[in-house]
């Protein structure tokens, strides 16, 4: 069975799960993702995207296109950033999460 990961953002209005295991854990120093988390750098791991499961409102998950084919992901209520993904990069079929939000031991 694959292990389960929950994860929610700041306000904890958005919450998630994902049924894999998260892979290919990178710390991204772009300057896209050092405005996005205010931050020096942002943590990320991966999955792929069937995996990932919003299970509590949804409707406040917002996108903003950041470069053509990247899609970040956030919070509408509290700005957590939560979720990305390249539509045109190599794996794109796959979605990297925040690693800050994850609730569960990974």
């Amino acid at each position: 069975m694959d292990a389960v990961t929950q994860g929610s953002c700041l306000c904890g209005a958005v919450t998630y799960e994902v049924r894999a295991a998260l892979k290919a854990v990178t710390h991204c120093h772009c300057r896209k993702c050092q405005k996005a988390h205010g931050a020096a750098f942002a943590t990320y791991a991966s999955a792929p995207r069937s995996a990932l499961a919003i299970t509590a409102e949804a409707s406040l998950l917002k996108a903003y296109e950041s470069s053509p084919g990247v899609t970040r992901q956030f919070c509408g209520h509290c700005g957590s950033s939560l979720f990305w993904s390249n539509a045109r990069g190599a794996f794109p079929d796959w979605i990297s999460i925040a690693v800050a939000t994850l609730d569960t031991p990974f």
